[in-house]
């Protein structure tokens, strides 16, 4: 089964959607290399929470230099590595969470910056997107406890989803596999995760969905 999946997902979706666990089972399913968003290395991120109009525009710039380094470090790599990887973030999303994140004269700031800085990152063979409602967002978010995010509100998430719907309803870079994350478990449930895998070899070019029938004993 392994050999019929792509040799690149990325994983993207919202925060607390499941993004990052899903990325890392993935990678050991597969023996893939993982390459996974560092926020705890964004000193701006906690200032971000506690004040957003003052701290958005240095926590911007610091995830795009970061997400630089890892596509730079990717693209290098291609040229020794044959093997899968799998990643929770692509390279676009940077210029998402700057559209809702920064004001109008940031945003033309952070764009020029983006311009003269941003490469051509490594193409994925396959994209899964995660959804889920911006009630189980803050749920998870609360119930994993970093302590930074207790200050994420439900009208900032709401923009977030709505940013990712809009961003992945023309997004057609790659093969896009749509997922209803809500009560998918792949953590915690192996069936989740085994239906989820059996469902992504069969996702080849254009767009598909996969939105499981709720988990029953």
């Amino acid at each position: 089964m392994n050999r019929k999946l792509p040799s690149y997902i990325v994983v993207e979706g919202p925060i607390g959607v499941g993004k990052t666990s899903l990325a890392r089972r993935l990678a050991d399913e597969l023996q893939a290399e993982l390459l996974l968003e560092q926020p705890q290395e964004n000193p701006f991120l906690e200032r971000f929470y506690v004040d957003p109009v003052a701290a958005a525009l240095p926590t911007q710039l610091c995830f795009l230099m970061q997400r630089i380094r890892q596509m730079q470090s990717l693209r290098q790599g291609d040229i020794f590595n044959q093997g899968r990887r799998v990643s929770d973030f692509l390279m676009q999303k940077d210029q998402l969470f700057a559209g809702i994140t920064l004001a109008a004269d940031e945003y033309a700031l952070y764009d020029q910056v983006y311009q003269q800085l941003a490469l051509d990152a490594p193409v994925p063979d396959l994209v899964i997107y995660l959804q889920a409602p911006v009630e189980v967002l803050l749920e998870r978010i609360q119930r994993r406890g970093r302590a930074y995010e207790r200050r994420m509100d439900s009208a900032y998430l709401q923009r977030l989803c709505d940013a990712y719907a809009s961003f992945f309803y023309h997004f057609d870079d790659a093969p896009l596999l749509i997922v209803n994350a809500t009560a998918i478990d792949w953590v915690n449930r192996d069936s989740d995760f085994r239906q989820l895998v059996d469902f992504m070899a069969t996702a080849r070019a254009g767009r598909h969905y996969f939105n499981p029938l709720p988990f029953s004993m």
